[in-house]
């Protein structure tokens, strides 16, 4: 099976989304393709089509994410389907229930996708061997955040019209990123060039394989670039002793009003949010005219709406090959 997809090798079986490892630059770019379709949709005065009327998709979170919850529940409303949610806070993991019985309790409550987020790198991977259902990976861990990469690309792509030849820097705590493991497969297989920028204490013990360069400093980069995807920082990292202080990491790598004015008039900025103002970005660069964060929210609707058609209503495994794009259907009615 595909590490991105879950398919069989004779195209059979359930499609999942997994990661952008295993995806290659013609799956990626289906997927943005048909993200135009569902970015049309959202400016409709009514943004809803019945295209998975009838199914149910089911955000089983394990771990807290307001942002890409509401986004994928907002994309399954806007395709008609039903929606079913659960809460780890609310569950009785307290009481000692497993992962699995979790999944499969989820499952009877007549889901035909489940979208899970854990805090332990490979969840995804297992619930998807569970059960019979496509499984969309929210997050997992360290590892991935397929749908955020995908959201991104098409920001960016929204923007320049394709991203061969960007030169891409991520900056921030790389090592604990699984956005920043995505999205350095993701642009560098749209052609982008990406360059790592952290304290050494933030990079990954070994980046051999990885197709990046590294710098650790900003400043001296910031004309030199065509986009700026800034990760969060968390308030562990402090504790265990990444980094000195959020103000001491703040002097060297959050981009200011006059970091943001030394970039390129039509470099791009990024953040998958929530933004910690003042740590990683300023108010002031967070408004100015190169900052597209607010784009990718809503585009990551749209995204979502992409992947979900996909797996459900297209009949299509992501990433497969045939002989032309089985997506453009009738979106007005149910695909069955």
């Amino acid at each position: 099976m595909s590490a991105a997809t879950g398919r069989r090798p004779d195209g059979g079986g359930v499609g999942h989304l997994l990661g952008i490892d295993g995806m290659d630059r013609s799956d990626v770019e289906e997927i943005l393709d048909l993200t135009d379709t569902f970015a049309e949709i959202g400016r409709r005065p009514i943004p809803k089509v019945p295209a998975l009327r009838g199914r149910t998709v089911a955000t089983v979170f394990f771990e807290g994410s307001t942002r890409t919850r509401m986004s994928f529940e907002a994309a399954a409303r806007r395709l008609s389907a039903d929606t079913v949610s659960f809460s780890a806070g609310t569950s009785s993991l307290s009481k000692g229930e497993s992962i699995r019985d979790t999944v499969e309790v989820v499952s009877s409550y007549g889901a035909d996708l489940l979208v899970v987020r854990h805090s332990m790198a490979g969840t995804a991977h297992r619930v998807a061997g569970w059960t019979d259902l496509s499984v969309v990976n929210a997050g997992d861990g360290c590892h991935e955040h397929p749908t955020q990469a995908l959201l991104d690309c098409y920001t960016v792509r929204e923007r320049r019209g394709s991203l061969d030849g960007m030169r891409i820097a991520i900056v921030g705590d790389i090592r604990n990123s699984r956005v920043a493991r995505s999205n350095v497969l993701a642009f560098t297989a749209l052609g982008a060039e990406v360059v790592l920028v952290a304290p050494a204490t933030l990079l990954p013990p070994s980046i051999l394989g990885w197709p990046v360069t590294v710098a650790h400093e900003l400043d001296p980069i910031l004309g030199d670039i065509d986009a700026l995807y800034l990760l969060r920082i968390q308030s562990e990292r402090i504790t265990e002793g990444l980094i000195p202080s959020l103000r001491e990491y703040a002097s060297d790598f959050c981009l200011t009003a006059s970091r943001v004015a030394r970039m390129r008039s039509d470099a791009l900025v990024l953040h998958p949010g929530p933004t910690n103002r003042g740590v990683e970005i300023s108010a002031e660069a967070a408004s100015d005219h190169r900052s597209v964060i607010l784009d990718q929210v809503v585009n990551g609707v749209s995204v979502r709406m992409a992947v979900l058609f996909l797996l459900l209503g297209s009949g299509r495994q992501l990433g497969a090959v045939d002989a032309g794009p089985q997506w453009r259907v009738d979106l007005e009615h149910r695909v069955v």
